[in-house]
């Protein structure tokens, strides 16, 4: 991926952690209209999709994309039934489960098999 690929990442990033912080701080502001969804529904698609190695891009979009709606309808939902909603606890847990599927990622990676060629035994 080339610089400009980068700089969209580093932005949807900072993006994405400026309205984490906005909900969770609860600054009343015009941006936070779209910089909460906005990060509501990327991390967990990226999360999931990070954890999709060397897949086609449009399969690992698709089930990203997939993933983000599912999991933000399930916690709704989750949070309707137990009369428990609460936008700051909904940022938090998105924010909580994009880590665990962060950490997840980096230990998957890490610990990746290592082929061996065809002709050892």
């Amino acid at each position: 991926m080339g610089r400009n690929g980068t700089v969209a990442k580093v932005v949807l990033a900072v993006a994405c952690a400026a309205g984490a912080v906005l909900a969770l701080a609860d600054v009343q502001t015009p941006a936070r209209v779209f910089l909460t969804p906005l990060f509501l529904l990327v991390v967990p698609g990226a999360a999931v999709a990070g954890l999709l190695r060397d897949r086609d891009p449009l399969a690992t979009f698709t089930v990203g994309a997939a993933a983000s709606l599912t999991i933000n309808v399930l916690l709704a939902e989750a949070m309707l039934l137990f009369d428990a909603w609460s936008p700051r606890a909904g940022v938090a847990t998105i924010g909580v489960l994009g880590f665990f599927l962060l950490v997840i990622r980096l230990l998957y990676r890490r610990q990746a098999p290592v082929e061996q060629g065809a002709g050892s035994r």
